[in-house]
């Protein structure tokens, strides 16, 4: 167990790093629904995080270096699933504006996403909070 930055030192976090190639983005929508569905996900909930997953990393992918690494953190708390995916980009990359189509997925499909870029890397952080009733 790792602890985040203003979280309480019982979250679970997984790390998962896979070649930045749309190929392996099976890995990283499988670790998402497995992880959701331990939160008691309902099963839409589920679809739409690793529709979202998928987006968020399509976009970095568009601007990753040659031979990079997209890097995944899950931080799985009581309630929540927050998925932050990052990788190093290419000089002047740029993320889609947040008016973008891309970016109206991603908000429709979790309570909240932000991106930011700094350091030759893009990184895209997710947050969905299990609906209540279970």
């Amino acid at each position: 167990m790792t602890q985040l930055t203003g979280q309480p030192a019982t979250d679970d976090v997984v790390h998962l790093t896979v070649p930045a190639d749309g190929g392996y983005l099976g890995v990283l929508r499988t670790a998402t629904a497995g992880l959701a569905a331990r939160l008691q996900f309902a099963l839409d909930e589920i679809e739409d995080l690793r529709i979202a997953v998928d987006e968020a990393c399509a976009m970095l992918l568009a601007i990753a270096t040659r031979d990079a690494e997209l890097e995944c953190r899950f931080a799985v708390t009581e309630d929540a699933l927050t998925v932050e995916v990052t990788v190093p980009t290419v000089r002047g990359a740029t993320l889609p504006a947040e008016s973008s189509f891309a970016w109206k997925v991603l908000t429709a499909l979790t309570t909240s996403a932000s991106a930011t870029s700094a350091d030759g890397r893009a990184t895209i952080a997710l947050l969905t909070r299990r609906s209540g009733g279970y």
